[in-house]
C-alpha cells in the first residue's frame, strides 16, 4: 500500500445535502463560540457565572489550545480534505468575526493588531486542516502526523522546565486528553503509544521550543 492510500482509507463523503448544512452548523458554531468568548471579556468576574470564573474559562478561550482542538475535530470529521479545508475556515471565520464586531460595537473597541494575528490564522486555517485530516487516516504516514500533532497541542496546554512539566489548567488537561480521544488509533494499544510518543515530544517541544502558542 502507497503513502498516500494508507493515509486516505477515510469514508467516502455523505450526500452533497448533508455537507452543506453540516458547513453551515460549523459556521453557526464558530459564530456561537465568538460571540460567547467575548462576551465573557466584556462581562465583569463578579457578574458571571461562579463555575466559568473558577475554571478560568475566560484566559482558556483567549488562549490556543482550545481553538486548535476544534480545528482538529472539524477537519478530521470532514469527508475529504477539501470539506475539511472548507469547514475548518467557516468556523474560523464565524468565531473571529462575531469575535470582533461583538468588541466594535457593543465592547466599543477593536484591538486592530491583536485581530490581524487571529484573522492571518483565519487565512491559513484551510492549509493547516490538511495535515490534520490526513491524521485521521491510517497507516504509518497518518500515525506519524497525529503524533506531531499531539506533541505541538501538548506544548500549548502544559508548561514545564527540568524533570517537572504541569497543565496550566485542568481545561488545558482535559482540551490534550479529548485531542488523543480524537485522534485515536483502533486499539488501546496504539493510542496508548501514540499518546506517549506525543507526550515525549511535546515536552522536548517545551525544553527546546523558544516560544509556544499557549
Amino acid at each position: 500500500m502507497t503513502f498516500w492510500n494508507q493515509i486516505r482509507q477515510r469514508k467516502a463523503p455523505g450526500p452533497i445535502g448533508k455537507q452543506v448544512l453540516y458547513s453551515f452548523l460549523v459556521l453557526l458554531l464558530g459564530v456561537a463560540l465568538g460571540t460567547f468568548s467575548k462576551f465573557l471579556d466584556c462581562t465583569p468576574s463578579n457578574e458571571s457565572l461562579r463555575i466559568l470564573d473558577y475554571l478560568d474559562v475566560r484566559n482558556f478561550l483567549g488562549r490556543f489550545a482550545f481553538w486548535i482542538l476544534m480545528g482538529l475535530w472539524i477537519a478530521i470529521s470532514g469527508g475529504s480534505p477539501g470539506r475539511a479545508a472548507v469547514n475548518v475556515f467557516l468556523f474560523f471565520l464565524g468565531m473571529v468575526a462575531s469575535y470582533y464586531l461583538y468588541s466594535k460595537y457593543v465592547g466599543g473597541f477593536f484591538p486592530r493588531s491583536y485581530a490581524m494575528v487571529w484573522f492571518g490564522f483565519t487565512a491559513v486555517s484551510p492549509l493547516l486542516a490538511l495535515p490534520c485530516w490526513y491524521a485521521g487516516g491510517k497507516g504509518k504516514a497518518s500515525f506519524v502526523l497525529s503524533v506531531l500533532l499531539l506533541a505541538a497541542l501538548f506544548q500549548c496546554c502544559f508548561v514545564g522546565w527540568w524533570f517537572h512539566v504541569e497543565p496550566r489548567s485542568l481545561l488545558e488537561l482535559l482540551t490534550f486528553l479529548c485531542a488523543v480521544w480524537v485522534l485515536r488509533r483502533p486499539t488501546l494499544r496504539e493510542s496508548g503509544i501514540l499518546a506517549g510518543l506525543g507526550i515525549i515530544l511535546g515536552v522536548v517541544f517545551i525544553l527546546t521550543v523558544p516560544f509556544h502558542f499557549g
